[in-house]
């Protein structure tokens, strides 16, 4: 067994935010484009989240950026690099991060890069920074996680592919609200969901998604990152898990050992469906905004691919003044405004006029 990543340096989150569009699509309204007459019990989600017609993954990640600026209290330009983690990054060529760090003043003294690994794009950027901070690189790097997920008209993915994310700026650990424990990834080649270059929608590999896939790869670096902290499944006072739907979190979180009291707090896929590279991250925003000193919280991400980012990481007594310093993430969830399938459908480019 290898051993967990720990910083030679000890890191944490030192500001974080999340953001959500306003805009929800009901699942009934994809429903009734698709499958008239249908029962609609069947549905995975209630609704989801859409993008407005102005926004993408840089306008969110910026948004989401402004309020863990806010709760860090440092100058834009104490951040020395940017890592956006997407997979719906609005240009092929050119990085979402300078955009973003141009809008919040943080460049032109920085690193800057996109990340990449389908749903843990997100933690991927996390770690990046872990590492970035504790190698004294630089005091504070800002690491996000945001989609504006596709899904193929009438395609099963199309219910629950949404939009949002979360920011986080990682800095040495006297400064931070949540310190990294140690955290395990756990990577295999295993092709349950890809996209082809020139392809506009993914593809499942369905007989993948379950088994071996989210279960096996989750499971494998939770177990490898409580063995190696000696920690247990009730040594956490809350744990979040990737959401591609409703059920599979809720399904691991059992398979490990971790009660539903422990996951009340960051399962949002039922409200907002799955954020993609936002998904397990603004579940853990959702958590930060109910914790206290003291608290420990497991995170652990899945990327299609595939692989999985397990973290420990413990509350401390900063959280109470960061918390109130900008929107909690349900402010965000409980706003909505919903639209109809006709005005998501041009929104998202999915009538094409010849």
């Amino acid at each position: 067994m290898s051993e967990i990543m720990k910083p030679a340096r000890d890191v944490g989150i030192v500001g974080y935010g999340a953001y959500v569009p306003v805009y929800r699509l009901p699942a009934s309204e994809i429903s009734n484009q698709w499958r008239s007459g249908h029962d609609l019990n069947f549905l995975p989600i209630k609704q989801k989240s859409v993008p407005g017609m102005d926004e993408d993954v840089i306008t969110m990640s910026i948004e989401a950026s402004k309020n863990a600026l806010k709760r860090a209290g440092i100058h834009p330009k104490d951040i020395r690099a940017i890592w956006v983690g997407s997979e719906s990054h609005p240009y092929a060529v050119k990085p979402s991060g300078t955009v973003v760090g141009e809008v919040l003043n943080i460049i032109p003294n920085i690193l800057s890069a996109d990340m990449e690994f389908a749903c843990k794009a997100g933690t991927e950027a996390i770690q990046a920074a872990t590492a970035f901070i504790g190698s004294s690189m630089g005091d504070y790097a800002l690491a996000i996680g945001m989609d504006t997920a596709q899904g193929r008209p009438g395609d099963a993915l199309e219910y629950t592919a949404a939009a949002g994310g979360a920011a986080f700026i990682m800095g040495p650990a006297e400064k931070s609200l949540a310190v990294v424990e140690g955290s395990f990834s756990y990577v295999t080649d295993t092709p349950d969901f890809f996209r082809r270059a020139y392809q506009k929608y993914p593809e499942h590999g369905n007989r993948f998604t379950g088994e071996p896939a989210y279960f096996k790869h989750i499971t494998e670096s939770v177990k490898a990152l409580l063995k190696g902290l000696n920690l247990k499944p009730s040594d956490f006072t809350a744990a979040v898990f990737h959401q591609p739907n409703v059920k599979f979190p809720q399904n691991v979180a059992k398979m490990l050992g971790f009660s539903k009291e422990q996951i009340k707090y960051g399962l949002l896929s039922g409200m907002i469906g799955n954020t993609y590279a936002g998904s397990s991250v603004i579940g853990l925003t959702d958590i930060l905004d109910h914790s206290h000193a003291g608290d420990r919280i497991l995170l652990a991400s899945f990327g299609s691919g595939a692989g999985s980012d397990a973290f420990s990481l413990m509350v401390t007594n900063k959280i109470k003044n960061a918390v109130k310093k900008a929107p909690l993430t349900m402010d965000y969830v409980d706003r909505s405004i919903s639209v109809n399938y006709g005005l998501y459908a041009r929104w998202r480019n999915k009538i094409i006029m010849e």
